[in-house]
């Protein structure tokens, strides 16, 4: 893939830079979601158009990967590679940062406190999981 600058803000922008890329990755490294139709039920109500469109860029910049479900085997089953678990300290500051200043916010304080108070472990931990359920 092309970019218009090796900035490294530019790149991850490239790469990151429309709410609904890092939403689907939100799903799929906090919300267990594998699924086309898991994605498209979310809160947020992407359009498919939005939707096939983002999983297919997210899977050319080897971010996110595509292969059949294990149970059902006409259904595609997405998972990060390991390009997409190296973002999880990028979402985990974006979670702390939106948990604090939006006063609604759905992420539960023990999460943003875990997050806050001790955050390398909480980091390898949740990565652990990451790799044994996504690779």
């Amino acid at each position: 893939m092309e970019v218009r600058s090796h900035c490294p803000i530019n790149f991850t922008l490239e790469h990151l830079g429309d709410k609904w890329s890092l939403l689907i990755i939100r799903d799929l490294m906090f919300k267990g979601k594998r699924h086309y139709n898991e994605f498209l039920e979310a809160g947020e109500k992407v359009s498919t158009s939005v939707l096939g469109d983002r999983l297919k860029k997210l899977e050319a910049y080897g971010i996110i990967s595509r292969g059949r479900d294990t149970v059902k085997k006409s259904r595609i089953r997405y998972s990060l590679t390991k390009k997409g678990i190296d973002l999880l300290p990028i979402l985990i500051e974006m979670i702390i940062w939106g948990g604090e200043k939006d006063l609604l916010t759905e992420t539960p304080q023990e999460f943003i406190d875990q997050a806050t108070q001790n955050k390398e472990v909480f980091i390898r931990q949740i990565r652990e999981n990451l790799i044994k359920d996504h690779l």
